[in-house]
């Protein structure tokens, strides 16, 4: 029995077929650039990889899209193989701790909470509607980002604002990438054949978006992101951290209004606003030719790491192992090289020829016998969405 996971974006919609008893993947597709012209769709079956390029004009008709090709080429989603469909869902404030069955009040509560994440659960929203109306008899499921950051202490999710505001606003910490930086940290448990109970770890997931965790025992103690995927570490697009006041005065000098600086610092800021790429390939290449900004970008990248890091064991009383994951934690060498630079009052270092080692797979990067575990650990949060949804369905 398998599992559809599916990761609706704002123009996307992708797609895997999950066997959660071992992580095979049976399929894997996508489909970009919904609502415009021309979408793009991948459906990778069985190493067979089918491509369309047609207009798909909402989530609903890239459901129905992504069925048609699984009765062309396979595999078949209407027989009875399929255990559940596993839903990625980013906001879920402190309505949800842990995986739901999707509901018409799941939904109404997604919705209701889309100012919270307004970049994410509308096509998380739609995607679910789509797809329920798709496979109306396999039960659906929602996994939240939010959800492992769900118990954070009160003195890390707590804000120091008004008490009276934030109570009725629900303002406080809700962390993301949570189904990333738990499975990431049992991993951990699993590779170095140590008790998850008896580690003090810090997760660095760092992809376009980037977020840090400290985690105690398998419980989140802090988290980098907050009230919003815009706090914390410098990102692909976002500013990370940033005085708010920063706000206030773009809007006396400048007239700009609340959209044009949310655009501005979900958007145009980040390593794109330093360097004009958000990708750190780019980055790298632009310092290899002598780039000023783009050498001064992966320091700013790089310094707010450490801050973060030291913060974080100095909140967990010393610290057992540090994990790079996602797409530059997981293939950039360079970054985590200059990251572990400087720390090594902490007991982190890294050994390079382990650190530059092409193998993909979940890895040690430190020297033998470091007081701190460096580890790369490839996220998989498709294979934990599948395993949440098998589980809450039975």
């Amino acid at each position: 029995m398998s599992v559809l996971v599916l990761n609706a974006g704002s123009s996307s919609l992708r797609y895997q077929l999950v066997d959660p008893a071992d992580g095979a993947r049976l399929l894997r597709g996508h489909v970009e650039r919904i609502g415009e012209d021309v979408a793009t769709i991948e459906h990778d079956h069985a190493g067979v990889v089918t491509e369309r390029s047609l207009h798909v004009p909402d989530h609903r008709a890239a459901m129905e899209i992504v069925l048609d090709l699984c009765r062309e080429v396979g595999p078949d989603l209407d027989g009875p193989g399929i255990a559940a469909v596993g839903h990625r869902a980013v906001m879920g404030a402190d309505r949800y701790s842990s995986a739901v069955l999707i509901d018409d009040d799941v939904l109404a509560t997604v919705e209701e909470l889309a100012p919270l994440a307004p970049l994410h659960n509308p096509p998380n929203l739609a995607g679910m509607i789509a797809a329920r109306a798709a496979l109306p008899h396999v039960p659906h499921v929602a996994v939240f980002d939010t959800a492992f950051f769900h118990d954070l202490p009160l003195p890390a999710r707590t804000y120091a604002i008004d008490r009276e505001v934030a109570r009725e606003h629900g303002i406080r910490r809700y962390g993301f990438h949570g189904t990333s930086h738990d499975y990431v940290s049992r991993r951990v448990a699993e590779e170095l054949e140590q008790p998850l109970a008896d580690l003090r770890q810090i997760v660095l997931h760092l992809g376009n978006g980037a977020s840090a965790s400290a985690v105690v025992g398998g419980r989140p103690v802090e988290t980098s992101m907050g009230f919003t995927p815009l706090e914390g570490l410098v990102m692909g697009t976002r500013t990370g951290d940033i005085d708010p006041s920063v706000v206030v005065h773009l809007s006396r000098t400048e007239g700009l209004d609340v959209d044009e600086i949310d655009h501005l610092m979900n958007h145009r800021s980040g390593m794109k606003g330093l360097t004009g790429h958000n990708d750190m390939r780019e980055v790298h290449r632009l310092i290899a030719e002598g780039d000023a900004d783009a050498t001064l970008a992966l320091d700013v990248y790089v310094h707010r790491l450490r801050k973060y890091i030291g913060a974080y064991a100095a909140v967990m009383g010393g610290l057992d192992a540090l994990t790079f994951t996602a797409g530059v934690g997981e293939n950039d060498a360079v970054t985590r090289e200059h990251t572990a630079e400087g720390l090594g009052f902490l007991g982190i270092s890294i050994d390079p020829d382990r650190n530059r080692s092409p193998d993909g797979g979940a890895r040690v990067i430190s020297p033998e016998g470091s007081p701190v575990t460096v580890l790369v650990v490839p996220t998989d949060e498709e294979l934990a969405i599948a395993v949440e949804a098998a589980d809450l369905v039975g």
